[in-house]
């Protein structure tokens, strides 16, 4: 009995499938729809937005209704979180339609046009850290992009929470401010 010719002709599917399955891999972890959707408000209004908003560790931004903003120890967003520097000061404010990436919504942004403080977040316990690095300089300015979204209580719409995204964005990680001292 004889076999039958072993060649390139014969491997040509293999390879085929192969290629085909890192191509279709590849396309899945990259690309404008790879995280889900964020929620997108439309109904927002100004009067919702102004006012003071918490979060932990002293965290306080305060957005009036002339636009303009006062923060106190507000973290960097995405990457920037992780150099652990918190900003005070003041900037301006404005309640935006501006279509991002990954929302289509309403979104806030905040700029801090004059730094007044900065200061240093402690390391998280569970992260590795190395003392001995010196830790990444503050900016004198800084923008923010908060996500806008109703939280309910009890079934019941209550009112809209400011967050956005920090650390790795493939984590989902959300900075929440609320209306009410954590």
């Amino acid at each position: 009995m004889t076999k039958p010719p072993r060649g390139p002709r014969h491997r040509a599917p293999f390879l085929l499938l192969a290629a085909l399955t890192c191509l279709l891999a590849s396309a899945g972890c990259a690309g404008p729809y790879t995280y889900a959707e964020v929620p997108a408000l439309r109904d927002v209004k100004r009067s919702e937005i102004v006012g003071s908003w918490y979060c932990v560790e002293g965290t306080e931004v305060t957005l009036r209704p002339d636009g303009k903003a006062v923060v106190r120890l507000l973290d960097g967003q995405e990457f920037d979180f992780d150099d652990r520097w918190r900003l005070s000061g003041s900037g301006t404010w404005a309640l935006t339609d501006e279509r991002m990436g990954w929302n289509d919504g309403q979104h806030v942004r905040l700029s801090l046009t004059s730094r007044t403080a900065s200061a240093t977040r402690a390391p998280d316990p569970a992260e590795p850290f190395d003392a001995s690095a010196e830790p990444p300089e503050a900016p004198a300015t800084y923008h923010w992009t908060f996500e806008l979204r109703r939280n309910k209580k009890r079934d019941k719409q209550e009112g809209v929470e400011l967050y956005f995204f920090f650390g790795d964005p493939d984590s989902r990680s959300t900075y929440v401010l609320e209306r009410q001292r954590p």
